[in-house]
């Protein structure tokens, strides 16, 4: 074919749209949605790229699988201008697999209940926004959900105990909301197949002692912090568990730390301001992956052990580690009398 032949019929079917509409990849029901999706909001043109003469694929911040050109992901961060609620055209998106909408600061209402209908979601961020009203119990229905971050929102209300029956979920975020009332007794029975799951609740109101259920729960990772609960945290340790960050801090725990063990794969541990006693275990040494340590602001008592065998910090511990206990001594503290 000779080239100039070759270069106009390029030009023809890039700028035909009836002859490029045959050649797109996008599903026309996920199109149909994705544009419903856009004319949702009060913004003239909040996607400038989403073109209808382009295939969807192509769209800013959309995802489609390889193989089937079925639209998969969704993810729309940083738009300040745009403005509205979330719609329930996402219902139609029926292959979604991952939804993110992030640091949209006029995005307002509550979560509809239309996400129940997306059967593939398996990840879903709303994040830094002002949506507000309860995290719905509804959530529950999403079978496939395995990643739930609702963090920095105007969230408010109880907690439904629900989310743990969701079979594949390991990780939780609900941190930095106007959350109420106590950690749900159903949080210590996690489904077996959602395997080591990660909990994030600072930041809330959250208030009341504990369930004793917390310590049947191999969290990876656990922040309550900056709270108002109460009782006994010591759930959330133990030689047996696998967290590599534990951060309580800034609650009103009460018990003995000197009865506790240690996980080895810590590598934070946050335990200020609360009203914990006792001593600090020799066993602590053995956490050897540990980074960050802060017990200070609370009622403990003794010498800081010594004999440290931390693999990844080659720094001496600070006294702003152990300051504002009742009587620990020891480096780096002053010397035990």
């Amino acid at each position: 074919m000779p080239p100039l032949l070759f270069i106009n019929i390029i030009t023809f079917i890039l700028f035909h749209p009836q002859i490029s509409a045959a050649a797109r990849l996008c599903h026309p029901n996920d199109r149909a949605a994705l544009t419903a999706f856009k004319n949702s909001f009060t913004n003239p043109n909040p996607f400038p790229s989403w073109d209808p003469a382009f295939d969807c694929c192509d769209w800013y911040g959309v995802k489609c699988n390889d193989t089937t050109s079925r639209v998969i992901g969704l993810d729309i961060a940083s738009h300040d201008s745009l403005t509205g609620t979330i719609p329930s055209s996402l219902a139609n998106l029926t292959h979604l697999q991952n939804l993110r909408l992030h640091k949209i600061p006029n995005l307002v209402g509550q979560i509809p209940p239309s996400l129940t209908k997306i059967p593939k979601l398996r990840f879903l961020v709303i994040s830094w926004t002002n949506i507000s009203g309860p995290i719905p119990h509804f959530l529950s229905q999403i079978k496939n959900l395995a990643y739930l971050v609702l963090s920095f929102n105007r969230l408010s209300g109880t907690i439904p105990p629900s989310l743990p029956t969701l079979p594949y979920l390991f990780a939780i975020d609900l941190s930095r909301n106007q959350l109420t009332g106590p950690i749900p007794e159903t949080f210590g029975h996690f489904q077996k197949t959602a395997g080591f799951p990660a909990l994030d609740l600072s930041h809330n109101k959250l208030s009341g002692p504990l369930p004793s259920s917390l310590a049947n729960v191999p969290f990876s990772s656990v922040d309550v912090s900056r709270n108002n609960l109460t009782g006994d945290a010591s759930v959330f340790f133990g030689k047996d568990k696998a967290a590599s960050s534990i951060d309580i801090s800034r609650n009103g725990f009460e018990f003995d730390l000197s009865k506790v063990s240690f996980m080895e794969s810590l590598d934070v541990l946050d335990i200020s301001h609360n009203r914990i006693y006792g001593e600090i275990p020799k066993q602590i040494t053995e956490a050897v992956y540990l980074q960050f340590l802060n017990v200070s602001y609370n009622r403990l008592c003794g010498e800081i052990p010594t004999g440290w065998k931390l693999r990844y910090r080659s720094e001496p511990w600070e006294n702003s580690s152990f300051v504002h206990n009742r009587c620990l001594c020891g480096i780096p503290l002053n010397p035990c009398k």
